[in-house]
């Protein structure tokens, strides 16, 4: 019996499609980063916006993150030696915004640093972690992408960007 607190629960959905799989796992929250690294080429910086990012190992210390095969971005990112996964604050929310759009200098108004090995920190995120690819698995529509954190700190104690219900928020 398929049931809630309040009662009965719709119907159970039993052959998935997307529309249905998307609306319910709008309902598990989840932090928002920024995949940031310096193009080789060109030596701009570059970037994505991704929800999909956990902690993997402590020993190592590895992290992962999923890019969809449609990016445009990862390749550039993945030619990078070193990335900075920023995890990003109520105030970055416009920085969110900007890294999710296809296209364009996507860091054109962004203020950052490098990490130790070069890679962006975007101003006021809340922590970043550098880190280098060590693993791609294929998997569905997107990639799993796993890292070695070489350096990581703690910046900012604003509250988390969350994205809930396909949309941006912040904690009550």
């Amino acid at each position: 019996m398929y049931g809630s607190p309040n009662g009965p629960s719709a119907t159970p959905v039993l052959d998935v499609e997307g529309r249905a799989f998307r609306s319910v796992l709008s309902r598990f929250a989840t932090g928002v980063v920024a995949v940031a690294a310096v193009e080789p080429g060109s030596g701009r910086p570059t970037g994505l916006a991704a929800n999909s990012f956990t902690s993997v190992s402590l020993d190592p210390p590895l992290v992962a993150f999923c890019v969809a095969h449609t990016s445009t971005t990862w390749p550039r990112l993945r030619a990078a030696g070193r990335l900075c996964v920023n995890i990003l604050g109520e105030p970055q929310l416009p920085v969110a915004e900007r890294l999710a759009l296809s296209g364009g200098d996507k860091f054109s108004g962004i203020d950052w640093t490098k990490s130790p090995g070069g890679a962006p920190i975007i101003d006021g995120a809340l922590a970043w972690i550098e880190c280098s690819v060590t693993q791609e698995h294929p998997a569905g529509d997107h990639t799993i992408v796993v890292a070695h954190v070489h350096a990581l700190a703690a910046h900012s104690e604003d509250p988390p960007l969350i994205f809930y219900k396909s949309t941006y928020t912040t904690l009550p």
